[in-house]
């Protein structure tokens, strides 16, 4: 084994992922797409740790809970199941991007994890198995291993990675409203969504129809059609988080005033669509030359950031390691 060092950066879905049919492989119940940003980017090492019966997680120079260790040794596992090793390893992360917030965290953070224990524990992975590999970790990590646009193919085990799709260039317009954790993760707001609203069995149908549509609109190149899916299908995912039991809400009255005020902007000819991950946070899909304007409109209602598509996760030069936490480790 040597030490590696990978980053990654989230991705945004722009047709959402919400709710797996298989828990233990992260196969998700539909596909989804989504686009890679150039920014908020996680980086990570992982360090051999001969003689340790546990892994370790370092994050953001702070050794992390056993809660969040056992879930990257779970993954690890699965790495070392790969290599045929029992190597336990330390894993230093920092992230740029707030964790938790609803900003896509766990998939540039799993895909940057991904990256740097294949090339660790010598694993020779095309892009496909990478991506597969990335998804045990977090569904959506798969899609940030992968530059620009990507789709995420619902498949089984062998068959469920992200690809890239042609796709006009676009601009994310991000407006953070809160960069705090949220009260209730993804993945147990998706379970609860699963197992008691109503109208998870359309959504999962819609979803199929929603994507089928949203890559034909990326192919043929047609931005007005990409941003008004979009637009819909975040608020339908954020409809359906709420119709659970008990009701869920990610979004805030900023959010919505945010929503209210790109809507506006359309009235003015200027074309710009939300969307929002699990979170209070709204992203607007813009066009490049419509970016600026868009970002000077939303002054005042969060911090701003423009983002455009970024490349996929990647191994970083020798010298690149992230530093040890200053904590002591047990």
């Amino acid at each position: 084994m040597r030490t590696t060092t990978a980053r990654a950066y989230p991705n945004i879905a722009l047709v959402k992922y919400w709710g797996k049919r298989d828990e233990a492989r992260i196969l998700p119940a539909a596909g989804s797409l989504s686009m890679t940003l150039d920014a908020f980017e996680t980086t990570t090492t992982v360090v051999p740790a001969p003689g340790r019966a546990t892994d370790i997680l370092e994050l953001d120079g702070e050794v992390a809970d056993e809660e969040a260790t056992r879930r990257i040794t779970a993954f690890l596992d699965h790495v070392r199941a790969l290599a045929g090793s029992e190597q336990r390893v330390i894993v230093r992360s920092t992230n740029s991007v707030p964790t938790g917030a609803g900003l896509a965290s766990s998939a540039s953070g799993f895909a940057a994890l991904a990256t740097a224990a294949a090339a660790a524990f010598d694993l020779d992975l095309d892009d496909r198995a990478l991506s597969r590999l990335a998804r045990l970790g977090s569904g959506s990590a798969c899609r940030s291993t992968v530059p620009g646009v990507a789709v995420w193919h619902a498949g089984d085990d062998e068959t469920s990675f992200a690809e890239p799709v042609e796709a006009p260039d676009m601009r994310m317009v991000v407006v953070t409203v809160d960069p705090g954790r949220k009260a209730i993760s993804s993945r147990t707001a998706m379970r609860l969504t699963a197992a008691t609203s109503p109208f998870y069995d359309a959504w999962v149908t819609s979803t199929e129809q929603s994507l089928a549509d949203m890559v034909e609109a990326c192919e043929d190149k047609d931005f007005t059609r990409i941003g008004e899916i979009t637009e819909s299908h975040g608020l339908r995912m954020h409809a359906l988080i709420q119709s659970t039991m008990p009701p869920i809400r990610f979004l805030r009255p900023q959010s919505i005033a945010i929503y209210d005020a790109v809507e506006k902007l359309r009235e003015t000819g200027i074309e710009a669509y939300s969307t929002a991950d699990a979170g209070p946070n709204v992203v607007v899909l813009v066009r490049p030359g419509d970016a600026e304007a868009v970002a000077t409109a939303l002054n005042g209602y969060g911090q701003i950031r423009i983002v455009g598509p970024g490349p996929g996760a990647q191994l970083l030069p020798e010298g690149s390691e992230v530093p040890a936490a200053t904590e002591e480790r047990p």
